[in-house]
């Protein structure tokens, strides 16, 4: 979920790509309001608890693990021969990240008080565990599947606030990029890309996880947390490599080309496996391998336009980032109310779903304006 603004010295600022991935965000909360239909109809034992109309939002994680690889890699790659320091790096990541993963534990610790402080199935939390899961998601120190802080007890990394998973596999990826992969020539890094690229997609096509799909990292059993290091890694530095071979070419009607087929891949339905071979794997890996690449290309290739068109791309970045860190704990809510009320159809619960989804937009919007802003530019003069 990096900013592509974080560039240095007169190099182009790629705004496309910020309103794309605000684009993605917002997918990723379309997404969520599905998954909730679906579990509470897993839970209830109403039906098979498949996602529908938007299967493949997941994708949009890796789609932002790529997209983050190439930020990372236009922005910093040309610095380390000129003093740029390590412990700098640092200092940036965490100022750009970190103060949203504090108000999304907190926000989480919020709304899990607000829906009764219990687990999914109705055990009381005690406060003591609540304030270890707050400090411990504060900290980025993912909870182990039944021990106490997990408190939600249904296996998340992050409890209260379960999309932090995917930021507690990005700050591994800043740290390998910042200790180890930036050194890498062009070649080692080709070469590297391809071996991650080969693991992916023995992951996606074998589907150790049982899932059905790639949408895994969420917890930390060992199939899973295997599964996000790659889902990582490989977008990652496949979006590094694309960084340092990308060459401008001139595209016409590219925000608009791009959200359509983000729309279009995300809202593929659920395929199923044939003869031992997951073949939904086979359209995840096309999407991380050739699709998303493509978009991320074209993207940073685009003209910005006018001063309207450049102000929205710069509002939907601005929005991405808060919007992924706060939407989750009001969806929690959301959840539960779905299990107690037995709803599990949009068209049954659209008096809600839509107000909460324009609600979460106005919040992330509140958040990044009057917190996450202030506090990132307070905290760089402070450096």
């Amino acid at each position: 979920m990096n900013s592509v603004s974080e560039r240095g010295g007169s190099k182009p600022h790629f705004a496309l790509l910020d309103g794309l991935r605000g684009v993605a965000a917002l997918l990723v909360v379309w997404y969520h309001l599905f998954e909730g239909l679906a579990f509470a109809e897993g839970v209830n034992g109403a039906g098979d608890g498949v996602i529908t109309v938007i299967n493949h939002g997941y994708l949009a994680v890796d789609f932002f693990f790529l997209l983050s690889g190439f930020v990372m890699g236009y922005a910093y790659d040309d610095r380390w021969q000129r003093g740029f320091t390590v412990g700098e790096f640092f200092r940036r990541r965490l100022i750009r990240l970190h103060p949203m993963v504090f108000f999304g534990a907190a926000l989480g610790a919020v709304t899990f008080i607000l829906g009764g402080a219990m687990q999914w199935d109705g055990t009381q939390v005690s406060g003591e565990c609540l304030l270890l899961a707050l400090v411990a998601g504060c900290l980025m120190i993912p909870a182990l599947p039944g021990l106490g802080y997990e408190v939600r007890g249904n296996g998340e990394m992050f409890p209260l606030n379960g999309p932090t998973w995917s930021l507690f596999f990005e700050y591994l990826g800043n740290i390998l990029y910042a200790l180890a992969i930036r050194r890498l020539s062009t070649r080692w890094l080709s070469a590297l890309v391809t071996a991650l690229g080969s693991l992916l997609a023995w992951f996606a096509l074998t589907d150790p996880s049982g899932y059905g799909c790639i949408g895994v990292g969420w917890t930390l059993d060992g199939v899973n947390f295997c599964g996000g290091l790659l889902r990582m890694a490989f977008p990652y530095t496949l979006g590094l490599l694309l960084s340092r071979c990308f060459k401008p070419c001139r595209i016409k009607g590219a925000f608009i080309l791009a959200t359509l087929l983000l729309l279009a891949l995300f809202h593929v339905p659920p395929i199923s496996s044939a003869g031992g071979l997951c073949l939904n794997g086979i359209f995840e890996m096309l999407c991380i391998i050739v699709v998303f690449p493509l978009i991320v290309w074209f993207g940073a290739s685009a003209a910005t336009g006018g001063k309207r068109t450049e102000a929205l791309y710069q509002a939907l970045g601005h929005l991405s980032y808060p919007l992924y860190l706060i939407h989750y704990p009001l969806m929690y809510l959301f959840y539960a109310w779905l299990i107690r009320e037995q709803r599990y159809t949009l068209a049954d619960t659209w008096q809600v779903a839509l107000p909460l989804y324009v609600g979460c937009v106005g919040l992330a919007w509140l958040v990044y304006t009057y917190y996450e802003a202030p506090v990132r530019r307070r905290l760089g003069r402070k450096g």
